[in-house]
């Protein structure tokens, strides 16, 4: 018998690397939010979103390069982007379809005055901020990126409320369902659409601009046959093919040049609410974000470089941080003096929209993606969602508080 110690040792199969990849997106962010109790700064979507930084080449592959190089192998990324792809894109899917645009128009002057300025004014200080990035020192802008994209594109980024993000934290702080809450959703909403909008505009290539208007002219003739279709559907049809029309608008959104984000969004938006038990939807919401969301916060966190210098990444988001911060609560008190809101509301919308994490980081990974910023702008951009949303609570919960207590 050949002795133990003589064996070749066994290389690691990758199916085996797959799952300690696995093990660890799953594992790490769960034990650090249970143990290090930090619902109340970090909620465990933010934890997974800091821990893909951490297990990220700025972090565990500076400091444990080899391991890093082991565990996250190419064939290893490539599977777990496929996963993220397909997560992602089911997510913007729903966030499409909770967009309730009816409430919206019934409500249209207070929401456009309070969602325009709430986003015009920090996209015009992320813009700012843009430009002081460029002007500061190179790195900042990408290989395939004009000056103009990468201005508005950062300002956008600046600018927008992660809606999916803002519904778990209002929540949470038990306001969801009060008129206050669902005022706060109406200006999120706004917003979403409004980051899809722009996104468009972004990715608009004047070579490939008449294929991009054929989607958008055949999608609306094609949208209408579709929701026709759902409604003489049997109920549990429906979801099957929803993810059908999901894969078909993303492809052909690719295909056209508008990357396939745009499409699953306005998959989406054009698919009527009640085509689906609502709090089946609410379930569908919360096992994405539990079984294959995880997986994307991990790929993002892949994506983070500190090529220009960790210290001037981190002075980055703290401009961005500052532009987004004094910009949304500057905008959104301009909105309440225009309505005469009483007094003490327009802090708590204000910080309410600072949320940002997940739609903000699926639009900053479309513009790397695109060349449009450099890997150092998505670091600089990802450490600012991270901390605006991890702001929010902690700004809102006290003078909640203190107002509940008043009434």
């Amino acid at each position: 018998m050949i002795a133990a110690r003589h064996l070749p040792k066994r290389s690691m199969h990758q199916t085996d690397l797959f799952l300690l990849a696995m093990l660890l997106i799953l594992a790490v962010p769960y034990l650090l939010w249970r143990i290090g109790r930090t619902e109340y700064v970090a909620p465990l979507v933010v934890v997974q979103i800091v821990c893909g930084i951490l297990l990220g080449p700025g972090v565990l592959g500076a400091v444990f390069p080899a391991y890093y190089a082991t565990v996250f192998d190419p064939g290893v990324i490539q599977a777990l982007n496929g996963i993220a792809w397909w997560a992602v894109m089911v997510f913007v899917w729903i966030a499409g379809i909770e967009l309730d645009l009816g409430q919206v128009w019934r409500q249209r002057r207070e929401c456009g005055i309070t969602a325009g300025l709430a986003l015009g004014v920090p996209l015009l200080a992320g813009a700012l901020a843009a430009l002081v990035l460029l002007q500061w020192r190179d790195g900042w802008i990408g290989p395939h990126g004009a000056r103009w994209q990468f201005v508005m594109g950062v300002g956008m980024a600046c600018a927008v409320t992660a809606l999916p993000i803002l519904l778990l934290l209002m929540e949470k702080l038990a306001i969801l369902r009060e008129p206050f809450g669902q005022r706060v959703l109406r200006y999120a909403s706004l917003d979403d659409v409004a980051i899809w909008a722009v996104l468009a505009v972004i990715l608009v290539d004047w070579q490939r601009i008449g294929l991009q208007l054929a989607f958008l002219a055949l999608f609306v003739p094609v949208a209408w046959v579709f929701r026709r279709l759902m409604r003489r559907l049997p109920a549990a049809d429906r979801w099957y093919v929803g993810l059908i029309w999901l894969a078909l608008c993303a492809l052909a959104a690719d295909r056209a040049g508008l990357h396939f984000m745009v499409g699953a969004f306005l998959a989406g938006a054009v698919t009527d609410r009640d085509s689906f038990d609502g709090p089946a939807l609410d379930l569908l919401r919360h096992h994405v974000l539990l079984v294959v969301m995880p997986v994307f916060f991990l790929s993002t966190g892949l994506r983070t470089h500190w090529s220009v210098g960790g210290g001037a990444v981190f002075a980055a988001a703290g401009l961005l941080l500052a532009a987004q911060v004094m910009g949304k609560l500057a905008g959104v008190h301009l909105a309440a003096r225009w309505l005469g809101w009483s007094r003490g509301e327009a802090w708590l919308v204000g910080w309410l929209l600072q949320t940002k994490a997940l739609i903000m980081i699926i639009f900053v990974n479309v513009l790397l993606d695109r060349g449009i910023i450099t890997g150092d702008t998505f670091t600089a951009l990802l450490l600012m969602a991270v901390a605006s949303t991890m702001l929010t609570v902690p700004m809102v919960a006290p003078r909640l508080q203190r107002l509940r207590a008043a009434g």
